[in-house]
């Protein structure tokens, strides 16, 4: 089964300039703009903003 184009592989990178990443999938349909997501940063070693990037 082929994989779907509404639901593509995005990169999360943190706001806070570690340079760390988090891959996920999003649903185009229900987020038609950049991800945003709290998550945890390790290099930081606290929550911060990820944006998603193209």
């Amino acid at each position: 089964m082929a994989r779907s184009e509404q639901r593509p592989v995005v990169k999360l990178r943190s706001t806070a300039g570690t340079g760390h990443t988090y891959v996920t999938r999003k649903n185009r349909r229900n987020d038609p703009d950049r991800l945003e997501l709290q998550k945890y940063d390790p290099v930081a070693r606290e929550h911060v903003l990820f944006r998603e990037e193209r």
